[in-house]
């Protein structure tokens, strides 16, 4: 079934939603729309409003997220297998207790989003703004990890063993019992890490200017 243009705020939609067809939204206001258990296996959805859209316990596998997007999208406990989304609005979206497996993140704002306790084997996340984020206790272990800005994001808990960070920001990030073993910090702006967050970085790989840094910081000049 295909929305087009379709004005679908408010609405309850799951009794809509056939589980034999592919369901297609384009440009489409799903403002507060109620789409909690829904069949949207291989769904599209394209440039559309979500502000607070509810997909709760959604079947959501293989659906593509494409533009728009909105405030406080709620995926809790949905099923996302190969969902991609790319250039979404995620902001404060919450995805507590859903099953996130091969899902991507390409180019999204994702800031205050909320990933802890998501299920599954995890996620990929490029070029995409994940300030405030709180990533508490998800694994991007061994990921390529390339323009993503973690500042002040809650990552503890987090496993980064043997991740490689390129063009990426840990600026005032939480990193709590997060581990980093491995894991090439090289392309990473690290702000200015306290004693705590160099602890967290233990087994990490830096570059000289970045150690440089952290020992000009406690009055070390390195020549």
């Amino acid at each position: 079934m295909n929305f087009e243009d379709e004005d679908l705020s408010y609405s309850t939609l799951t009794d809509r939603l056939a589980p034999d067809e592919t369901h297609v939204f384009r440009n489409c206001d799903l403002t507060e729309a109620d789409l909690r258990r829904a069949p949207l296996a291989d769904a599209r959805f394209e440039s559309c409003v979500l502000d607070q859209a509810d997909f709760r316990r959604a079947d959501l596998d293989s659906a593509v997220f494409s533009g728009g997007g909105g405030m406080r999208i709620r995926f809790n406990d949905a099923e996302l297998i190969d969902v991609a989304f790319t250039d979404v609005d995620l902001s404060s979206a919450q995805f507590g207790g859903a099953l996130v497996t091969d899902v991507t993140f390409t180019g999204c704002r994702m800031i205050g989003a909320s990933l802890t306790g998501a299920r599954g084997t995890g996620f990929k996340v490029t070029r995409s703004n994940l300030t405030m984020a709180n990533l508490g206790g998800c694994s991007l272990r061994g990921e390529f990890i390339e323009g993503v800005r973690f500042d002040d994001a809650d990552l503890s808990g987090c496993d980064f063993t043997e991740a490689t960070f390129s063009d990426c920001r840990l600026r005032g990030s939480k990193l709590l019992k997060t581990v980093f073993v491995k894991a090439d910090l090289r392309g990473a702006d690290l702000g200015e890490p306290d004693d705590a967050k160099l602890r967290a970085y233990a087994g990490a790989t830096i570059n000289q200017a970045q150690a440089a840094a952290i020992l000009a910081a406690r009055g070390i000049t390195v020549l």
